[in-house]
């Protein structure tokens, strides 16, 4: 049977938040409380393992007695920090890594839970990801957020910034409409095989990384969640209101 590892990938070079992994909150690094989460679903702490490219964030994560290994600067990409960590650290092939932001201190420990659930259940697919249904035209008219196409037995056809799937005879359905939530699960085989593709045409033409695995022919299953979704932290702004709200649930 696989086992379930998390990797929270952890850079100190964001464009829109320089350094915001070491920003704290209630006296800890937002990473920290990222890493909490994930121990209140009920993994083990030698399975969960901060990615970072950066010195101080690894100093941090030791004082903190985080498991925490140094990757490579030059990755482009959190999924490539993530495959670099499983090389290190030799997991097995079949082994599932689950890929947490490292910018959500208050992701919700259900969402991990099912996409763990999810990806152990159903191997068939290389990897699993999630989604959540969008309530509003507002939403689904935004090109920010990614909407997921859902075929038959729980597959992904598509991701998209357009409105899509789009009812020909009613456009304010949006019945179909499901919101793609940023957390993978992929195999460590399927993890390898990902990152050996440089990146895709349609990855590229919409800024969506997913494109690329479904462009080579890989499969990316998809599980509903259905509770509250709060927001990560983007930018100074998402900073205050986070922190401002998790002091007052203290």
């Amino acid at each position: 049977m696989s086992s379930i590892k998390i990797v929270i990938p952890a850079r100190y070079g964001s464009s829109r938040l320089e350094g915001k992994p070491l920003l704290e909150i209630v006296g800890k690094p937002i990473f920290w409380h990222v890493y909490q989460r994930c121990l209140e679903v009920g993994f083990e702490q030698q399975s969960i393992v901060l990615a970072t490219d950066d010195e101080r964030i690894f100093s941090k994560a030791v004082e903190l007695n985080l498991s925490v290994v140094m990757t490579s600067v030059t990755h482009k990409s959190g999924t490539d920090r993530i495959n670099e960590v499983a090389t290190k650290l030799g997991w097995a092939p079949d082994d599932i890594v689950i890929n947490v932001q490292g910018d959500e201190p208050l992701i919700p420990k259900q969402l991990i839970s099912i996409v763990a659930n999810f990806s152990s259940n159903n191997p068939q697919f290389d990897i699993s990801t999630a989604v959540t249904s969008i309530d509003s035209v507002k939403s689904f008219e935004n090109p920010n957020v990614v909407k997921a196409i859902l075929g038959e037995k729980q597959q992904a056809l598509y991701f998209t910034r357009s409105q899509a799937p789009f009812n020909r005879d009613n456009k304010c359905d949006i019945s179909m409409a499901y919101r793609h939530i940023g957390i993978y699960a992929y195999r460590v085989n399927a993890l390898n095989q990902f990152c050996s593709y440089p990146e895709s045409a349609l990855e590229r033409y919409e800024k969506l990384e997913q494109l690329r695995a479904l462009s080579n022919g890989m499969s990316i299953g998809v599980c509903v969640y259905k509770g509250d979704l709060p927001h990560g932290v983007d930018t100074y702004e998402d900073y205050q209101a986070i922190k401002d709200k998790m002091e007052l649930m203290q």
